[in-house]
């Protein structure tokens, strides 16, 4: 069976949530992901893994928390970073870094909390500020291959990047984008656990869900939940997810359901 996993935003009704009827709080019919597995994750970016511009803070993490535990899978987020509403607002989002940025960030953070999701964004920063982007999907490649060594149990959800309202900058993303296939398709001859995550199409933001030329608003982050979510049901149907490491004092039970918490340990 190939590990790779390639989600492009099925229709949520295929799971057992009609799209138009997402709100949060709303209980999910739907089985849990993997027969109830808990689900450490951690959400690994710029800023908009961090939420920015987002009217809570939450960014796509407090609605796709939700819906998670909603099906009943204990969640608990993870990462040095602490931003939004949500009481488990833990996550790697870093604004304005570019990918070798992020990578260095990884690097403590996985092995520290060693998840068993990592939900991928970042590359958008590159392309805006136009950082040797033919070169980009070589960068990620490299960064992927470490989460892996640093959490073997991982599987990795990879996002394209989202459109973006600057005419030069979606030029670049076009081209960056295109890379990251390229890059999942070569973690897929490899054999490793990845799902990529196509969300510059028509169930992804769009121009009028932004918020500026970068980041979306609320309804923008609210369609990238959605395809996180998706592609973990996708994950999960093709036995792809795995139960998370043991770290001591990282308990593992969700914290009690929605917006639940406990906090990973500071070390």
């Amino acid at each position: 069976m190939a590990l790779l996993f390639a989600a492009f935003a099925a229709p949520l009704a295929h799971t057992g949530v009609a799209t138009g009827q997402m709100h949060l709080g709303s209980r999910i019919v739907a089985p849990p992901l993997a027969d109830g597995l808990p689900l450490r994750i951690m959400p690994l970016g710029a800023s908009i893994t961090w939420g920015q511009a987002s009217s809570d803070g939450n960014g796509y993490r407090g609605v796709l928390r939700d819906m998670l535990a909603a099906t009943g899978n204990p969640v608990n987020m993870v990462g040095s970073q602490h931003h939004g509403t949500m009481v488990d607002n833990d996550n790697e989002g870093w604004p304005g870094y570019v990918i070798d940025q992020v990578y260095a960030k990884a690097n403590a953070s996985v092995a520290t909390w060693k998840p068993n999701v990592i939900l991928v964004n970042a590359g958008t920063n590159d392309c805006s500020q136009d950082r040797n982007v033919d070169h980009a999907g070589e960068r990620m490649l490299a960064m992927l291959e470490q989460l892996f060594v640093l959490s073997p149990r991982a599987t990795v959800l990879l996002s394209s990047l989202i459109v973006n309202k600057n005419a030069t900058t979606e030029r670049r993303v076009v081209t960056v984008n295109a890379q990251y296939r390229t890059v999942a398709e070569e973690l897929k001859a490899r054999g490793r656990r990845l799902v990529y995550v196509e969300m510059q199409n028509e169930d992804g933001p769009q121009k009028g869900d932004m918020s500026d030329n970068t980041h979306p608003n609320d309804n923008g982050y609210r369609k990238m939940a959605i395809l996180w979510y998706n592609a973990l049901v996708g994950a999960s149907r093709a036995g792809l997810l795995e139960a998370p490491e043991p770290v001591e004092g990282l308990p593992d039970d969700g914290g009690g359901g929605v917006q639940g918490r406990h906090r990973a340990p500071r070390w």
